[in-house]
């Protein structure tokens, strides 16, 4: 589950901590709803608010140089996102928005002194329309791209917890797709994780152990799909949502147009389309954030640093992530 990715809060320590928690990104992803047969359409929407924000409380003395990131949800085809009230206390000098390599929005919060025993927060409501994705009306000029561009390689490759390389999962993807092509061969790999790999609650563990397991939770099983579409040349990645995650891939029309399509890795079965409208926090498992330089980041958290001063106590820090 997500949840055991991504904790509701946690604490500051005195010079420096990082925490984990919810986000999401901006770019194209797929066409608008039109009449396009081989590519997904929107469906329904659903409006709701969310509010994502952080609170420092200063116990046991006062703090200075306190910076937090946290990721926010953004425009997908799928969803439309505005922000509709920002929630700042004096303490706050500066909240600002930046994206990410990967299409990945963060919101930036700097808090420069924080008295003993004082509070500062700064949470920001969204109104999210979140529409449900229809499968296409018909998937058999689907294929494969002969040559993914640089945004699209990035789909292709390994990524933390998903083993491209591993010849238990080379094998595997090798079997379940041999003789099939296009959409036809995403989906024998799409049934031969959910028939391999039972849904089960566990720790993270990645595509490599759920296949010898035979079990996993929402993570494993979509881990191991993108890891099959990926041996196979097809690109692929993870969207996640609140409280749970999901994979979608990549085909090109017969026209040379690309579209992505979800699937329920867990759950009620649900291929090439999304009936689900959970809030979109991001899109993809291989991230870059200038604040955690040299890592590769499946999730890219909540992170967040400050000092208390003249060895006061240690910040109590609470993140939210939650429906308005």
């Amino acid at each position: 589950m997500l949840s055991r990715v991504i904790p509701r809060g946690a604490a500051l320590l005195a010079a420096v901590v990082a925490a984990l928690s919810a986000a999401a990104p901006a770019a194209a992803q797929f066409a608008e709803a039109g009449p396009a047969a081989a590519g997904p359409t929107l469906g329904d929407a659903r409006g709701q608010k969310f509010k994502v924000g952080v609170e420092v409380t200063a116990e046991g003395g006062p703090c200075r140089g306190i910076y937090a990131t946290l990721p926010v949800p953004a425009d997908w085809p799928e969803q439309k996102v505005q922000i509709v009230a920002e929630d700042l206390s004096p303490d706050v000098r500066s909240l600002r928005y930046r994206v990410l390599p990967g299409g990945v929005k963060q919101m930036v919060v700097e808090i420069p002194d924080l008295p003993a025993g004082e509070t500062a927060r700064a949470v920001v409501t969204f109104a999210l329309e979140r529409f449900a994705i229809l499968p296409p009306a018909d998937p058999s000029s689907l294929a494969a791209p002969e040559r993914p561009d640089r945004a699209l390689r990035v789909s292709l490759g390994p990524s933390p917890y998903i083993e491209t390389r591993h010849p238990r999962i080379v094998k595997f993807a090798e079997s379940a797709g041999e003789g099939l092509t296009g959409w036809r061969k995403v989906e024998a790999l799409y049934d031969a994780v959910r028939e391999r790999v039972e849904y089960r609650n566990g720790d993270l563990k990645g595509a490599a152990r759920a296949l010898a397991d035979g079990w996993g939770d929402c993570e494993e099983l979509t881990c191991l799909f993108i890891a099959a579409c990926r041996v196979e040349g097809i690109p692929a990645r993870t969207v996640w949502v609140e409280g749970h995650c999901y994979p979608e891939f990549h085909l090109v029309d017969g026209a040379g147009q690309g579209h992505w399509f979800p699937c329920q890795a867990a759950g009620a079965r649900a291929f090439g389309g999304m009936p689900d409208q959970l809030p979109i926090l991001q899109k993809g498992d291989a991230f870059r954030d200038p604040d955690r330089p040299g890592k590769s980041l499946r999730y890219v958290s909540e992170f967040i640093r400050g000092a208390a001063v003249d060895g006061g106590g240690s910040p109590r820090v609470k993140w939210l992530r939650e429906p308005a």
